[in-house]
């Protein structure tokens, strides 16, 4: 299977960088064809230019091969913080650019934008990893779930991912190494599971 890793955060040093690796480790194991973009270490652009929006616009050629990769992707995993109840703004701008209409969606014919679009993605698992500072309860009962709406229903859901999971780890700031050493178990075996050999 072809798998797409996307990374979203700053520091090499992260909890977040141990987690894409972790996931990338898997999928080899597995005897998969991976694709792995550590967006910061890459300068990934995230500003979508206002000529770029149109659907068969003329795009930059780096967003095009993420393009490419991402329709051919059979799997994608996408690995990131909670800052604000959301990814960071690098990541946010990686959907906007590549999560495009003729690569991740359309509108049936006659619909001018306004109507739920068909999905595109041939990938049928999402796997969402991400780090929080926040203990779970107070996350749900101040704030509710903002990441999982956003990737189940507001990305993949409509761009045709039938099966996402969304894992979320806390508190990495008073995470211990044990602690850390359990969840990065956890992501190679959930990783393992969704994508076996």
């Amino acid at each position: 299977m072809r798998i797409s890793v996307i990374l979203g955060h700053p520091d090499p040093g992260s909890f977040n960088h141990a987690i894409a690796e972790a996931a990338v480790e898997a999928l080899n194991q597995n005897g998969h064809h991976v694709s792995f973009h550590d967006l910061y270490a890459e300068r990934f652009d995230p500003i979508l230019p206002g000529p770029e929006i149109p659907r068969g616009a003329a795009i930059d050629p780096v967003v095009q091969s993420f393009c490419d990769e991402i329709a051919a992707a059979d799997g994608i995993v996408i690995v990131h913080p909670n800052w604000w109840g959301q990814p960071p703004a690098i990541l946010k701008g990686w959907v906007d650019r590549v999560i495009r209409p003729g690569v991740a969606y359309e509108f049936r014919e006659g619909d001018g934008g306004e109507g739920v679009p068909v999905g595109l993605l041939k990938a049928k698992c999402a796997l969402v990893f991400n780090t929080a500072n926040t203990p779970e309860e107070r996350e749900i009962a101040a704030f509710g779930d903002p990441l999982e709406t956003l990737w189940k229903n507001c990305v993949f859901g409509l761009c045709g991912v039938s099966d996402v999971r969304r894992r979320t780890f806390s508190v990495v700031v008073t995470s211990t190494p044990e602690e850390r050493r359990t969840w990065l178990a956890e992501v190679r075996e959930t990783v393992g599971r969704r994508f076996p050999a």
